[in-house]
């Protein structure tokens, strides 16, 4: 092997002072001289390290630079590495061609020189700042400063669409706060999002402006404020429009900028989009992250993105973007015109970038189930001003029915309405369409039609705009009878092409096929291709593509790794699809075979002085095929020849090179190889020093690998160190650091003795790397070689270990079905991740993609954590942890099934049926045709019969007998015995004793009850039900009726004859019971009966049954309760709740202030059937507050509340004081209790004495009068009124004259009333006058409360009222309280009260005006 040496010295910058150069060395890897002349490329040495130190010089400068030290001397050979002659004429022979390698690598430092100018100038500037804010840094914060700006704003002019940056550095003590103003208008970033971003670091406040448009133009300030003061800083930003891209917002110079065209960037493509799927309806976006030098915002790279070859351009169903690192192509509504090979062509100083993948796009969810998938491509041909021809690719069709036509629909432009333009489904894809208007646009669709239903639409055309065109450029549709059709060609007439010839698939990579195929031998205008494809063992085809495909090679992506498939393949021209081809032959999903990768992470493991031991990582790729062998080259560290360690394979990846000299340094690399050959060697390990280790501690460990990656844990595994150290590993450290990061964390606090840890707690998608350090008595050893990063991700389809029983061994087992497989993966089980070798304890099968771990004889010893590693895959693996409790449930499982029997859903068990018969069942889980059973009563074996019925049913797996008659002889022991294959059972049941007497009752009752309803009988027996309003009805259902039955009610064995007669021919019967309370106590009986037969129900309504009555209605009659009402009355305060009906056995309670009221004196408790009462007798301030009354139900309690205070309790005292006294003097007002007739006949000559008892408290005032005029006490008329009871008026030997009205007022301060009487005196030998009655009239002043009373009137004048005049015998009745209206209480000198004065009266006297008083 030769090398290109390359050596560059890369000097400080001017002005800084360096005690020496630095050298950059490159060896150059080159098997021959050829190699070395052409030169490595550019994109090979992006990766080389660039040491030195950069500066702010122009570019010219640094060009200039870089290319002085390339001309130096490229290496000078020491001494001590003569090389021999043939090594010196080859050396010679590279050395020709150093030159164009120098100009090679000058050409790239310049590049790399101006990547990094623009971080080096901002790292120069937050250096300048950090310097100056250094200065006097403790005098500042000693001492207040008012804000003052270090670095003031400086104006900017820029392009439009380009971003700026302003930004100040600011001092002052305490530290200033900066505000940043447009035109003196705050900039406030959250009110353009993304538009502005301000920044403060270090001192340093910057305002960026990205995207500037014209209007950004204006004055922009920062202004510093702290307690000492405000400072401000003011700049411009112009910004420019390009010529023809509009007028600038200013005049003035326009900013220099450097001239750069797109072209002339260079690009490096990084994150690729890979093969996609996609569905139709739904939308993707293809993404490729990108690397571009310079990065310049206001020149994007160009990037053209091509389907299929042709070039795309923005529109609705495309949209593109390019910038930010990342070019993205973004389909919004997919369909599958979609499909198709993508791909992004990116154009840079080079050349051009490019990369391709395929998208998918399959059919949506059908219209109906078995509808075909839409046609596409929809496009219009042959315009003209009255028809267009339409037309369009089929869909493919796999498991659907034939496509038998397809409907084409029209959409003028400007409208939402779809019309068919079709009546009968057109059989081929074209179609023309008449009936257009001239000079309107339309677009079209195509819809598919099968035996199963009409598929969803197509996309939409482009749109076309009918217009007149030349009969003759009608090419392909002719006009017959004004309808326009196809023309038909000669050619056409075969209609579809032949069936493709032999299809061959190959292997491509581990997730696709490649597939190609023979052309059909008639093409006949052929379209393309859909290729279907078959799991081996299945019967469903799916389709590979939805989208014709014009080639006759196609690769199928999104195949399950490791499993079998064949392929299909049919042609399409515009009659549809042609007979499928033959199947390919059956292909496994594989990797092509290739030679593996480079072997890496070569790492030194212990040392004796005269050998080293070296290990190394795997291939990350295989090639298709198991790596089994290794071949180690070496050499010294100061020659370029590799020398071969081994001359056979190395199978392990560690090996022990002897025969070094001690104290040299050397290098190793390793090549691996496979069926396919041997591979590239590795890269170069670092010089590695052949000397004896003597450290105490122990050496690295290695061989890190992960198992069980998920998304927040994972298991990482390494072997033991080779190197001990002075006693034996004790045990382990694991150290963890995020990607990028050298702050290792220690995983495990204390060391652990085996060689595998789980680590939790990872954050999905992060990736880590991992190292491990050996523990021995002496210390912790070196650390390992750190592992290569691992992402905390599961991979898409990982299944978890699955512990279970077979069903037909009954073995123990532990299985994993891997989500992907390759030709040469195995299935590697550990058990504490202690590789299981051959071991009499397990067994290991493996059948296509699922292993299986069989346990031969389980048992404790068996417990502990298994592992599985599928090996040749990216890592699929899983673990599962065998409990005592776990292991134990599986072995009475695998007991079950090496011992089965018929698993029983019920035991037997016993059912009496109606006419009490009496059936035996049991119920099995399954049951097959085969099975065979018999029933054993009192060990005697019986059989179906007279009296009984055996029979099983083998869908529901039940097994029964039935008994006809049911006696005391059936008393003993049942048991059932099955048979069912290998399986069996038995199930008994114990029926003598209380049960058996039980079952006789029952079957006896229901033999009963069978012939009960026979005739008339109830089918529900008397319940009851509450109506509204609150009427209880005692409610039956009766049966088996006819006319001539009857129903009659009782109670108490006394019959109640209801208002309605009951209808048993409605099917129910019902008594009411209106005012439902403790009266209607007894026992109730309806009896059903005609000449059938007859039947009792009945209701027992007392105890539980009463109170469930009453508890009903207290829930329709609270829940209709009204609010509490108060209502006064001379007694005192009431508060009343009206309801749909109140009975006092309801549940209800009376509270003030949460106090339950007992019912007393002074708290009267009561109600009638409106309405629920509670009355304060005689009120005090004590009874004020919150009163409440609670209605309960048994279920829920209705509560009705009134607040009894503040002005509501004074106005309603205020009303119980009027109402009291009001009652006071209506009791003890002056009147007349009997004595007095109403009409009086006399002859002349005789004596008339009219006597009366009269009454009042005080004693009251008697005045007589006669027609309206006080009467005197005379001779002829004696007035007298003895001991204030007994008044009379007698009138001596009577004369016509003293025939009139005649009448008494009886008044004292609270009132009176008086009475009138007709005297009529006739003369002797008259005839006796018919009389005319009067009717009373009683007059009342307004009552006089005792604290102020009135002068009593000694001759008052009642005022008239309508009375009625009692019988002579019979008393007057005091008269009920009533209200009094208010009145002026009456004067001596008018003693007659006003007329509008009304006063109480009993209704017993007749009307007799009185006159006024003269």
């Amino acid at each position: 092997m030769l090398y290109i040496v390359l050596s560059a010295s890369i000097h400080g910058v001017e002005g800084e002072q360096h005690s020496s150069s630095e050298r950059v060395i490159f060896l150059l890897p080159s098997a021959s001289a050829s190699q070395a002349a052409s030169g490595w490329s550019a994109t090979s040495l992006r990766c080389l390290n660039f040491l030195g130190k950069s500066s702010s010089k122009s570019v010219s400068q640094a060009q200039a630079q870089a290319t002085e030290a390339m001309a130096e001397q490229a290496y000078t050979v020491p001494v001590f590495r003569q090389r021999t002659a043939e090594e010196t004429e080859e050396y010679q022979r590279v050395s020709k061609n150093v030159g164009k390698g120098l100009a090679v690598i000058q050409e790239e430092l310049h590049r790399m020189r101006i990547a990094t100018k623009a971080q080096v100038e901002s790292l120069e500037i937050q250096k300048e700042v950090k310097g100056m804010m250094r200065k006097r840094v403790d005098l500042l914060e000693e001492i207040p400063k008012l804000p003052d700006f270090l670095v003031a704003l400086r104006p900017h002019t820029v392009w439009e669409k380009t971003p700026v940056k302003l930004f100040c550095t600011v001092e002052g003590n305490p530290r200033p706060i900066v505000k940043w103003y447009k035109d003196g208008v705050p900039v406030d970033p959250l009110s353009a999002p993304g538009k502005y971003k301000i920044e403060n670091k270090y001192g340093v406040h910057s305002l960026i402006v990205s995207r500037c448009v014209v209007s950004d133009t204006a004055e922009y300030s920062a202004v510093a404020t702290n307690q000492h003061g405000t400072a401000t800083s003011k700049a411009k930003i112009i910004v420019k429009r390009p010529a023809g891209a509009g007028e600038s917002c200013h005049l003035g110079l326009v900013p220099h900028l450097t001239e750069i065209h797109a072209s002339k960037l260079d690009v490096s493509l990084l994150d690729r989009f890979p093969v996609s799927f996609g569905v139709e309806g739904n939308s993707i976006r293809l993404v490729c992250t990108m690397v571009v030098v310079p990065d310049l915002p206001n020149i994007p790279p160009i990037a053209q993105w091509y389907r299929d070859d042709k070039l795309l351009k923005p529109s609705k169903l495309v949209e593109m973007s390019v910038g930010g690192g990342a070019a993205s192509l973004t389909l919004p509504h997919l369909a599958k015109d979609d499909e198709g090979l993508y791909t992004l062509r990116i154009f840079t100083k080079d050349g051009t970038a490019e990369h391709s993948a395929y998208l998918f796009v399959s059919d949506a969810a059908p219209s109906a189930p078995g509808a075909p998938g839409a046609p596409m491509s929809v496009k219009a041909y042959d315009i003209n001003s009255d028809y267009v021809l339409v037309a369009w690719k089929p869909p493919n069709t796999v498991n659907e029915a034939p496509i038998t036509g397809y409907f084409v629909d029209r959409c003028e432009a400007g409208t939402d309405t779809w019309v068919q333009c079709n009546d009968a489904p057109v059989k081929i894809c074209k179609y023309p369409v008449h009936g257009l208007r001239v000079g309107h646009s339309y677009y079209f669709r195509v819809r598919a039609v099968n035996s199963s239903g009409i598929s969803r639409p197509s996309r939409k055309s482009d749109k076309v705009t009918a217009l007149d065109a030349a009969e003759s450029e009608r090419l392909q549709v002719i006009k017959i009878e004004g309808k326009y059709d196809i023309v038909i060609k000669d050619d056409d007439l075969e209609g579809v092409p032949s069936a493709p010839g032999h299809v061959v698939a190959t292997r491509n990579t581990k997730s696709s096929v490649f597939v190609q195929w023979e052309a059909p031998k008639h093409l006949k205008h052929l379209m393309g291709y859909y290729i279907d494809g078959r799991v081996v063992g299945a019967k469903e085809w799916f389709a590979c593509n939805h989208k014709p495909f014009k080639y006759t090679r196609f690769v199928v992506y999104g195949l399950i790794p490791g499993e079998t498939y064949v392929f299909r393949v049919q042609a399409v021209n515009l009659f549809g699809l042609s007979e499928e081809s033959q199947e390919s032959s059956p292909i496994a999903v594989e990797p092509a075979l290739a030679t593996p990768s480079s072997p890496f992470g070569i790492t030194m493991l212990s040392s004796d002085g005269s050998s080293i031991t070296v290990a190394w990582k795997s291939p990350k790729h295989c090639g298709g095929s198991k790596v089994n062998a290794y071949y180690i080259d070496k050499r010294d560290a100061d020659t370029l020849v590799w020398k071969e360690v081994n001359l056979n394979a190395v199978t392990e990846r560690m090996c022990t090179v002897e025969n070094l000299k001690e104290g040299t340094f050397y290098e190793f690399r390793v090549t691996a190889g496979n069926m396919a050959g041997v591979g590239l060697p590795s890269a170069a390990s670092v010089p590695m020093k052949c000397e004896a280790w003597t450290m105490e501690e122990p050496g690295p460990a290695y061989d890190l690998s992960f198992s069980e990656v998920r998304s927040h844990s994972l298991v990482i595994l390494w072997r033991a160190p080779i190197y001990t150290g002075a006693s034996a590993v004790t045990g382990y450290f694991v150290d963890m650091a995020k990607k990028g990061s050298s702050e290792f964390v220690t995983v495990n606090q204390e060391a652990v003795s085996h060689r595998y840890l789980q680590v939790t707690g990872l954050e999905e998608g992060e990736s880590y790397v991992f190292r491990v350090r050996a523990v021995n008595a002496h210390g912790v050893g070196k650390p390992s070689q750190l592992s290569e990063p691992v992402c905390a991700k599961a991979i898409p389809g990982t299944k978890e270990i699955v512990a279970g029983v077979d069903e037909e061994t009954g073995d123990v087992f532990l299985s994993l079905e891997a989500c992907e497989i390759c030709e040469t993966s195995k299935f590697v089980w550990s058990k504490n991740y202690k590789p299981i070798s051959d071991c009499p304890r397990v067994a290991v099968t493996t059948k296509g993609r699922t292993s299986r771990l069989t346990f031969t004889n389980p048992d404790k010893d068996d417990l502990g954590k298994y592992s599985v590693i599928v090996t040749d895959t990216d890592g699929v693996s899983a673990s599962h942890s065998l409990t005592e409790d776990a292991l134990n449930t599986m072995l009475e499982l695998s007991y079950a099934i090496r011992h089965p029997i018929v698993p029983l859903k019920h035991g037997l068990n016993y059912e009496v049926l109606e006419k009490g018969h009496v059936r035996f069942w049991l119920q099995a889980v399954k049951l097959s045709p085969s099975v065979s059973y018999r029933f054993i009563v009192n060990d005697k074996e019986v059989t179906s019969g007279e009296g009984q019925k055996i029979s099983h049913d083998v869908a529901t797996g039940i097994i029964q007998m039935t008994v006809d008659h049911f006696t005391r002889a059936n008393e003993g022991t049942y048991t059932v015995q099955i048979h069912d294959g290998k399986a069996k059972t038995q199930s008994s049941l114990v029926l003598v004793g209380d049960v058996f007497k039980a079952a006789l009752k029952e079957a006896e009752f229901q033999r009963k009850e069978h012939i009960r309803k026979q005739g008339p009988h109830f089918s529900e027996y008397l319940y009851f039900t509450v109506t509204e309003d609150c009427t209880v009805m005692l409610v039956c259902k009766v049966a088996n009726v006819k006319k001539e039955s009857t129903l009659h009610w009782y109670k108490d064995d006394e019959e109640i004859v209801p208002d309605t007669p009951p209808n048993v021919m409605s099917g129910s019967c019902a008594l009411p019971l209106p005012l439902f309370s403790r009266k209607d106590h007894g026992v109730y009986k309806a009896v059903l009966s005609d000449d059938r037969g007859k039947d009792t129900s009945v209701f027992d309504i007392s105890g539980k049954v009463f109170d469930d009555i009453i508890n009903a209605i207290a829930q329709i009659a609270g829940a209709s309760a009204s609010e509490l009402v108060l209502q006064c009355t001379p007694e005192g305060i009431r508060l009343q709740c009206y309801m749909n009906y109140y009975t006092e056995e309801m549940k209800t309670i009376w509270k003030h202030k949460e106090s339950k009221i007992a019912s007393s004196e002074k708290m009267r408790i009561g109600g009638t059937a409106e309405m629920a009462w509670m009355q304060i007798c005689d009120p005090s301030d004590k009874e004020k507050g919150h009163y409440s009354m609670e209605i309960s139900d048994g279920v829920k309690t209705h509560t009705r509340t009134f607040d009894l205070s503040g002005q509501a309790y004074t106005d309603a005292y205020e009303e119980y004081l009027r109402l009291k006294a009001a009652a006071f003097a209506e009791k003890n007002r002056g009147r007349v209790v009997g004595g007095l007739p109403d009409v009086v006949t006399i002859m002349e000559e005789k004596s008339l004495s009219l006597t009366c008892t009269v009454w009042g408290e005080p004693t009251p005032e008697v005045t007589w009068f006669k027609n309206e005029q006080e009467v005197a006490s005379t001779e002829h008329t004696r007035v007298t009124f003895d001991g204030g009871k007994f008044a009379s008026l007698v009138i001596n030997k009577v004369t016509p004259e003293d025939s009139g009205k005649y009448s008494i007022n009886v008044r004292n301060k609270y009132g009176g009333e008086f009475v009138e009487i007709t005297v009529s005196v006739y003369r002797h030998g008259e005839k006796i006058p018919e009389p005319k009655l009067g009717q009373a009239k009683a007059a009342a002043t307004t009552p006089v409360l005792p604290k102020s009373p009135a002068p009593p009137s000694k001759t008052p004048t009642p005022t008239p009222s309508k009375t009625q005049t009692p019988a002579p015998s019979m008393k007057s009745p005091t008269p009920a309280s009533t209200p009094i209206s208010k009145s002026p209480t009456p004067t001596p000198k008018s003693p007659t009260p006003p007329r509008s004065v009304k006063s109480p009266t009993p209704p017993r006297f007749m009307k007799s005006p009185t006159p006024p008083r003269k």
